[in-house]
Formats: C-alpha cells, structure tokens, sequence
C-alpha cells in the first residue's frame, strides 16, 4: 500500500513536471492517474525512489531527469501538453502590463523591462518591474532569485512573480527578477557570482530605473535561497563582481545551509548534480563554512513540514549572531511550494516578512 501511495505521489508529480494545467484538465476531464502510474512507475523507481512525499522531493527531483524520462513517460506527457515552453525573447523595451504577463497578478499601469541583460550567456538576465507612478524619492528595490534545484526554474513564473511583485510594487517598490545559469551548464559557485552580477547590474542601473541603489534586499527561494545566503554569508563573492553591500537578505527555505553535512548522509540525488564529489567544493558553496564574519541582517524563512529546513537554519542563524549578526528564523507551516507562491497574499506570513523589511529602515 506504501509503495502504491508513494506511486501516486510520483503520479501527481508527474502531472506538474510536464505542465498540466488546471485548465486543460477542465477541458479534458480529469487526468488518469493510473495511466500515468503505468507510463512512470520505472521513471520513479529509477531516479526517485525511497523519497517521502510532502516535501517537494519527488517533484524536483522528476524535473531534475526530465530528459531522461522513459518514452512511455513522455508520450503520456505529450498527449496533454508540450515538456516545457520554449524560454521569453530577449526584450530590452518597457510595455505596461499586457496579455503576455497575463497569468502575473500586478497592479494596474505596471511597467515590465524584460530581459536585461547582466552577462553574455542568454540565461544571465533580469526582468525589471517599476510601479506605474513616479514617486518624489527614489524606490526601494526588492530583488529575487528562483529555485529549482540549481538545474530549472525561471524568472517569469508566476510563482516566483505574482503575489510578490503585487504586494510590494503596490508598497512602491521595485521588483527585479532574476535567471542565471544552471546544472550542468554551471556549478552553484559560478550561480551565486552570476547573482552577484545581478546585483551590480542592479546597483549600476537603479538610478535609470528610479530606484535607489542603497535600499536593496535580496531574496531567494529554495536553490536561490541557498545562492542569496551564500553571498550573504560570504559577501567578498558578491563584491569580487562588482556587487556593493545590499540592506538585507531574505531566504525562503533553504536546506542547504551546510553542504558538507548534506552530502555525507542519504541525500536526493539532484544534490549529487548540484554539489558533485568533491569535499573541497562542499565547503566552498557551503554558506555555514562561508560565514565568518558579521554578516548583513537576514531572516531565515522555514517550512515546519520538513525535517531538513528549521534545524538547519537554526544553527546558521546562531552563527550568524555570535559573530555580531541579526539572524531570525521563521517557521511557517507551509509546504516548500506554498512559502514561494503565498508570499505577499495578506495574512501573517507576509506580515512577518514585511516587519522584516521594515526593521531595515525601508517602508
């Protein structure tokens, strides 16, 4: 019944991986589970198995093989939708909200600078979204870096966008939203310095955008919240490309505070491409072993759901202060997914990130 249930589990996964949406499951009635049971079971054997659902794990760690999955797999995919969309155009033009950004929920007026452009590499890009009026005094800038085990994710979903970007443009702040480069393309050394490149480009173009360079927080979810923790442990990889210290930073629950640790016990396998094999490259992207100095304000966002994420955010956060830092966690009972796509809905947990912001001086 167990393996049955965690099949199942694999099943909805599956459903999410290839791009499933409510609205084509509305048009083409409910979607057969047992059909996608049959079509991926060895796809979840090979690459997934052991992993508990509940926590994400399953789901990354499908999109992490998503070339690999068997024909079955994919043919069942491809009968309701295509793998994956093909990536935005590069655009350096400022529109208003219009039916392209129509599954992003923004304030009206609201003016998009799309695919700007920090690095060579096409995935080294920034979209900027500014408040339709000008304020009298320079914006505030909130920037924010995707998840995605390191190996998928993109700046424009709506996930990473929506609540947020709503929430605070409406509050007159600027909302940057980052791509960088992935596995295998590039390790998550070379990520967080494209971050830092993000963040420089920021920095250097705020003034064009009326954004105030000096009122920068940096936020990330899951793999980016391990990427912003690491150039907030470390900031000498921010600045070795060009990036000036920012107010503050905020990590939506991050599990990888302490890589070494993660590597030596049974771990997902989307680590072992993330992270490779060797110790030495470990500690180098390990953000507890990075921190060894006083490091700018962070709040440590965690899920009370898993086993993985409070505990280790507790001991980042207490080294943080014993070298003079103010590090709060955050438990919030809320899945891996929901503290990414909830945050800027009203209630308390926006309220907690907020005050958060707050106690750095910005509105």
């Amino acid at each position: 019944m167990r393996g049955k249930c965690l099949d199942i589990a694999a099943a909805f996964a599956m459903a999410a991986v290839i791009g499933i949406s409510s609205a084509v499951a509305q048009e083409t009635g409910k979607p057969d589970f047992r059909a996608f049971v049959q079509a991926c079971r060895s796809d979840y054997q090979r690459f997934c198995a052991g992993m508990q659902p509940g926590n994400g794990a399953i789901l990354t760690c499908l999109r992490q093989h998503a070339d690999e999955l068997s024909a079955s797999c994919k043919g069942m995919a491809q009968q309701r939708t295509k793998m994956s969309a093909e990536p935005p155009g590069n655009s350096n033009t400022v529109r208003a909200q219009d039916s392209s950004v129509a599954d992003e929920k923004l304030p009206p007026g609201t003016q998009i600078l799309r695919d700007v452009a920090y690095g060579s590499d096409p995935k080294q890009r920034i979209d900027v979204y500014r408040p339709a009026a000008v304020a009298a005094s320079p914006l505030p800038i909130l920037i924010m870096v995707h998840g995605g085990a390191w190996g998928w994710g993109d700046k424009a979903s709506p996930g990473v966008v929506s609540n947020k970007a709503d929430y605070w443009l409406a509050k007159n702040y600027i909302f940057v939203s980052v791509n960088n480069r992935l596995v295998p393309q590039a390790d998550p050394a070379q990520q967080a310095a494209d971050v830092a490149a993000a963040i420089a480009k920021v920095q250097a173009g705020a003034a064009g955008w009326h954004g105030d360079a000096a009122r920068i927080v940096l936020m990330g979810h899951s793999a980016g919240a391990h990427l912003v923790v690491l150039l907030a442990a470390d900031p000498q990889i921010a600045a070795k490309a060009g990036a000036k210290p920012w107010l503050g930073t905020v990590a939506l629950d991050s599990a990888a505070y302490d890589v070494p640790s993660i590597m030596a016990k049974r771990h997902a396998k989307f680590y072992d491409g993330a992270f490779g094999k060797d110790p030495d490259f470990w500690r180098q992207v390990s953000p507890i072993d990075r921190l060894t100095t006083k490091p700018t304000p962070m709040l440590l966002v965690c899920s009370s759901r898993r086993l993985d994420s409070c505990g280790p955010a507790k001991v980042f956060a207490a080294k943080a202060v014993s070298l003079g830092g103010q590090a709060q966690v955050l438990p919030e009972d809320l899945s891996h997914e929901e503290i990414n796509v909830t945050l800027g809905e009203p209630g308390a947990y926006t309220d907690k990130v907020e005050a958060f912001m707050q106690s750095l001086g910005l509105p």
